[in-house]
């Protein structure tokens, strides 16, 4: 297990300023049809990277294929205490994916995938004149998969073995009794899984469902050193759990001729999260829609996900609720409500295809008052918008 950890670090520090909050801290897709279809996969087959979204569509493979890519995410975020607007440094991001997937047999298919998934963060340590802050969270998960299909419908389940890192520090320039806060980044791993299936009503019409564990998570003297300097205020410290949480998906996918539609639903229960209830964190409903054009050589995608802001204001003049509002708004401001995404394939040979995805998130700004951390009548605003190019190369190694 050893092993384990150091392969899925050194992957994660390939995205290690990571600021994805796209739906909450998750990511809205993982692989280049995914993404340019506004997130969908749980009713639609995509190939390899179905494995991360719903386990049982790798059960309408046809034969071995493998992908791997990346995403180049660019986040543009933005922070206002009332000394001046700062422009967050975390601003470039790099986040891997690779999946596997194998028919053993008529009935039964393998896969595997490793996927950065989640994350978030900001940097305006150089910049920020009231208050110098950084944060960094890295989630990447490891996801072997067996699934199981008949003739029109299949069950799937993977193990997750997930590992996170999470780094919090400030300078307060001593206004609150510390200067440099923080320990440095914490690691750790988590075990979970994923549950699906899919039923074909038609040979054109697929529905389907999956469902995601929680995936508890601890960042030794991350959270409760960082809430050190405001125990007055709070009247208590943060704990250290930061648990990803249980997602609920259903989904349907329809083919007309050469065009498919594509809608899903899914549920992030982030109340119910260790952690993320604590900041008052709100379950969040996402709603993803995709069309996708196929030819012989080449296809085309766009989409559309829309997720509200998690994140509920607090009473800001509350000693508790205004500590909270700081720490949301300033560090982990996952705040953007709507993305759009397009993009397309091209088969270079017969077994080999080249994908492409671009996915944008127009500015949203969010203001939460913070009095009885920075004074009467103070606010923390925070603008956020979001870019996002993902390429993907597939090699069809074998098909029936």
């Amino acid at each position: 297990m050893k092993m384990t950890r150091i392969a899925l670090a050194v992957s994660a520090t390939i995205f290690a300023s990571s600021a994805m909050a796209t739906n909450g801290t998750n990511m809205t897709g993982v692989g280049a049809q995914s993404s340019a279809m506004g997130g969908t996969g749980v009713a639609a087959y995509y190939g390899a990277e179905n494995v991360i979204v719903n386990p049982a569509m790798i059960g309408k493979s046809t034969g071995t294929e493998f992908s791997f890519g990346g995403t180049v995410f660019m986040p543009s975020v933005a922070s206002d205490l009332g000394a001046g607007e700062t422009d967050s440094a975390a601003d470039l991001n790099v986040i891997p994916s690779v999946s596997m997937t194998s028919r053993i047999n008529e009935n039964l298919t393998f896969g595997i995938g490793m996927y950065g998934t989640s994350g978030m963060g900001v940097d305006y340590f150089d910049d920020a004149t009231l208050l110098k802050a950084q944060s960094t969270m890295q989630i990447m998960r490891f996801v072997p998969t067996l699934a199981y299909n008949e003739a029109n419908f299949g069950i799937g389940f993977s193990p997750v073995i997930q590992y996170g890192a999470l780094d919090i520090n400030y300078d307060d320039g001593g206004a609150f009794g510390a200067n440099n806060v923080g320990t440095g980044m914490a690691q750790d791993l988590g075990y979970g899984f994923n549950l699906g299936g899919y039923f074909d009503i038609t040979p054109e019409t697929t529905i389907a469902a999956s469902y995601q564990s929680a995936i508890e998570m601890t960042y030794e003297n991350v959270l409760s050193t960082a809430s050190t300097p405001f125990n007055p205020l709070l009247g208590y410290t943060f704990s250290d759990d930061l648990e990803q949480p249980a997602e609920i998906k259903v989904g349907l996918a329809h083919t007309m001729g050469n065009y498919m539609v594509t809608a899903d639903f899914k549920q992030v229960r982030w109340s119910e999260a260790k952690g993320y209830g604590d900041f008052g964190w709100e379950d969040q409903n996402v709603i993803a829609l995709g069309a996708k054009y196929n030819s012989k050589n080449y296809w085309l995608g766009l989409g559309y996900n829309k997720a509200d802001n998690p994140i509920k204001p607090m009473d800001g003049t509350a000693p508790e609720g205004g500590t909270i509002n700081m720490f949301n708004n300033l560090f982990f401001p996952a705040t953007t409500e709507q993305h759009f995404s397009l993009g397309g394939g091209y088969n270079l040979s017969e077994n080999a295809t080249i994908e492409g995805a671009v996915v944008y998130s127009p500015e949203v700004e969010t203001a939460v008052a913070v009095d009885a951390v920075f004074g009467a009548g103070a606010t923390s605003t925070t603008t956020h918008s979001q870019l996002g190019y993902t390429m993907s190369g597939v090699d069809t190694l074998f098909s029936t």
